[in-house]
């Protein structure tokens, strides 16, 4: 079984949208570029957006257990998956990604 790591790549906000259709949002999202989680298991992480685990979580599970390839040869390193929340405010890509114990850094 694999631990995953979850990074944090890219953040995008479309004030267009926000401003046609949101309401006042006290706390918008509040990921950084850069931020990464380790997930053992099938925890969420503390931190990371309730919204984002629902649509990371299959993909993490799948990693923790070697499956490989999702989508066939979409990614370079097979043992990953680029993928973004659900906000479609706000949307923030996430990379995924099964690692050893000495790529924990």
């Amino acid at each position: 079984m694999y631990k995953v790591r979850i990074t944090v790549m890219k953040r995008t906000v479309h004030q267009d949208l926000i401003d046609r259709f949101e309401l006042p949002q006290e706390n918008p999202c509040e990921m950084e570029i850069g931020q990464s989680f380790i997930v053992e298991g099938d925890n969420k992480p503390e931190g990371l957006c309730e919204s984002a685990w629902e649509t990371l979580r299959p993909f993490v599970i799948g990693l923790e257990n070697g499956e490989q390839g999702f989508y066939g040869d979409w990614m370079k390193d097979p043992r990953s998956a680029m993928l973004s929340c659900n906000d479609g405010f706000r949307p923030v890509s996430f990379l995924i990604e099964a690692i050893k114990d000495d790529d924990m850094s």
